[in-house]
């Protein structure tokens, strides 16, 4: 159980702040108010309802899940007010109907698991400050999302989002270099503040992430993830991991541009963490021709049969197939023991105004080279409006009925098969 203590501590320091102010880290520039009424009068609200329907297919359960469920979200954020601006968002997720599915806290367990459980929370609560030049501070509770997610996001897929009770700088003195720097108290994680055992992670991890993007053809970053979970359910968890990313693209023509990504990290136990040894790459290679982009790409996370390489405050769902077979990555202390390799095919464009995506996976472990499955993903996403939008979801894993996958890896073994269809209307 995480100690509220400290959370209080960071958003009782926000809190202060709030009463001059309220909105969303990722929003642009606030207009200029010259007293405290005017920065509360010309503040913008700001809200997203998203109902979404998801099935599954679990082939080790004998019941199928179908999941109704709505996320509402109302915020405001005010006017700059000397240099100093807030914010305050709440959010709310719902069942609607009967709960055919295992929420994690409905009690659902004969269901497969689709993790958005009901609940209600202060979802943003930030006092900003930018009047020192090209710096943004930001206190309180707040989304942190670095490059594809891999590392750092707030699983945005999900209905409950994941937030962070912390502490941040973003600077961009220097051309074309951008640091970042948080202090991370406390993780509000996805399954809720009400969840018995998997609520909130308290912690006392710093987060470092340079990016400069000043060189022709190529963004270059540089990061360092310490963490360090305090509560003794989770310290296993703590890990230190540094490591380096290169992206871009060289167009050929007016139609037609290459890309390609590589990064590269090793990670070591932190604090009181488990023994840890572990490394990651990435590789990917396309092009883009008149708007259509095919890449090939490798991902590794190793692992030595005990343990693997973890990625515990990662967007998942976004890299390893959205059936979400391999979440033990981000979930357990060992990970997922055997490692991952995943090797993908990504292809996508728009055909009528719809965006459209399919990935093939090839899963396999690091060690002792055996396959785990394959996975198929499909993604349409149709606007209606400039604030209404339909996304329609596919993932179909099938798992290797080898023995050493078999006796090794029930959930990896499991094939399973999802559908999820959402609206997201935004304002």
């Amino acid at each position: 159980m995480a100690d509220k203590n400290n959370i209080h501590r960071l958003l009782s320091l926000a809190g202060t702040g709030i009463l001059m102010a309220a909105g969303t880290a990722a929003a642009g520039p606030q207009p200029q108010a010259t007293g405290l009424t005017e920065a509360i009068t010309q503040g913008s609200v700001y809200g997203q309802i998203r109902p979404r329907y998801e099935y599954v297919d679990e082939q080790s359960l004998s019941k199928n899940a179908n999941a109704f469920t709505l996320r509402t979200r109302l915020g405001y954020r005010t006017a700059n007010l000397n240099g100093f601006e807030g914010q305050l968002e709440f959010e709310d997720v719902r069942s609607l109907g009967s709960e055919k599915f295992n929420s994690t806290t409905n009690g659902k367990a004969r269901y497969p698991l689709v993790s958005d459980p009901e609940s209600t929370e202060v979802n943003q609560a930030i006092l900003a400050y930018t009047g020192i030049a090209d710096t943004r501070l930001q206190l309180g509770r707040q989304y942190i999302s670095l490059d594809n997610e891999r590392w750092v996001g707030p699983v945005g897929w999900r209905q409950n989002s994941v937030t962070m009770d912390a502490f941040s700088l973003t600077n961009q003195s220097l051309t074309g270099l951008e640091v970042f720097y948080a202090y991370v108290d406390n993780v509000n994680r996805l399954f809720g503040e009400k969840h018995p055992t998997m609520d909130d992670w308290d912690m006392d991890s710093h987060i470092v992430h340079l990016a400069y993007s000043s060189l022709p053809y190529v963004k270059l970053v540089g990061y360092g993830y310490f963490l360090e979970f305090e509560d003794q359910a989770s310290q296993a968890l703590s890990t230190r991991t540094l490591g380096g990313r290169l992206s871009g693209g060289y167009p050929l023509n007016d139609d037609l541009k290459l890309l390609y990504a590589a990064e590269y990290a090793e990670q070591d136990d932190y604090a009181d963490g488990r023994t840890r040894d572990a490394e990651y790459y990435w590789l990917s290679a396309g092009v883009n021709f008149n708007g259509v982009t095919v890449k090939v790409s490798q991902e590794q996370l190793s692992g030595n049969g005990t343990y693997s390489l973890t990625t515990p405050l990662a967007t998942v769902h976004a890299h390893n197939g959205w059936a979400d077979q391999f979440l033990a990555s981000a979930l357990s202390a060992n990970g997922v023991p055997d490692g991952l390799i995943d090797t993908r095919v990504h292809i996508s464009g728009k055909l009528a105004g719809i965006k459209l995506v399919a990935r093939y996976h090839d899963y396999s472990s690091d060690n002792d080279d055996y396959d785990y499955g394959t996975e198929w993903n499909l993604l349409a996403v149709k606007p209606i409006s400039k604030q209404l939008k339909v996304v329609a979801k596919y993932a179909d894993y099938s798992a290797d009925d080898n023995a050493t996958n078999s006796a090794r890896n029930p959930v990896q073994s499991t094939d399973t098969r999802k559908f999820m269809l959402m609206g997201d209307f935004m304002f």
